[in-house]
């Protein structure tokens, strides 16, 4: 074998593989329930992993963004308030619009990395890293 083909084989081990998808990326909408003064959202995880990306910090992001306290617990996302589902679905839209999808090719497949304090996209399918403006 050649210098060259050790070096791309090399490479390719090193590589991030990216899992191309036919179909759009379509955010799953909350389901969940209303009980007494707290909204329970019980497909929290899956939204979670869906977007791949903490379930702690998309909580955080939700209570920031709703102005409403709230907790996950196992596998839902528990918020002392009643909240209709369009306005929660919205909220987190605009989460994956931030710190998911790739501004410079509009793919989903990034990643967040920290440099030096500053927090960037890193898209896996275009190479592009972009800034994330919002602070939680």
């Amino acid at each position: 074998m050649s210098d060259y083909e050790q070096l791309l084989e090399k490479a390719y081990s090193q590589v991030k593989v990216v899992e191309s998808s036919a179909e759009r990326f379509e955010i799953p909408k909350v389901q969940g329930s209303i009980t007494g003064n707290n909204t329970f959202i019980t497909n929290f995880a899956q939204i979670a992993d869906y977007l791949r990306r903490d379930a702690q910090h998309l909580a955080k992001f939700l209570q920031k963004e709703l102005a409403v306290s709230g907790r996950v617990d196992s596998q839902r996302l528990i918020l002392k308030t009643k909240l209709n589902s369009a306005k929660v679905n919205e909220k987190i839209e605009k989460y994956a619009k931030e710190f998911v999808v790739c501004p410079v090719c509009g793919k989903p497949d990034t990643e967040v990395v920290s440099e030096k304090g500053i927090k960037f996209k890193h898209c896996l399918a275009c190479g592009a890293k972009s800034p994330i403006k919002y602070s939680l």
